[in-house]
């Protein structure tokens, strides 16, 4: 397998290994807020695991470059 090699996953292309760093990154991110929330709440819990998965993005996206190439055609 090519290191700059796209595949179609839900209707758009993606590389496996910004796709697998992206899960891992969201992953670690929300498990590891939603394990440093207060124990006796468990609404607390879930609002740090959803924090956590908003940083997650946001680490992705300023990570994970976008790999689309747009190409213009004229009207004829």
């Amino acid at each position: 397998m090519k290191n700059n090699e796209m595949f179609e996953i839900w209707g758009d292309v993606v590389s496996i290994k910004s796709l697998v760093l992206s899960v891992v990154i969201s992953v670690v991110t929300t498990m590891g807020m939603y394990f440093i929330a207060p124990s006796h709440d468990k609404t607390i819990g879930l609002f740090f695991g959803l924090t956590g998965a908003v940083v997650g993005f946001l680490i992705s996206a300023f990570l994970i470059k976008p790999k689309r190439v747009f190409k213009d055609q004229e009207k004829e």
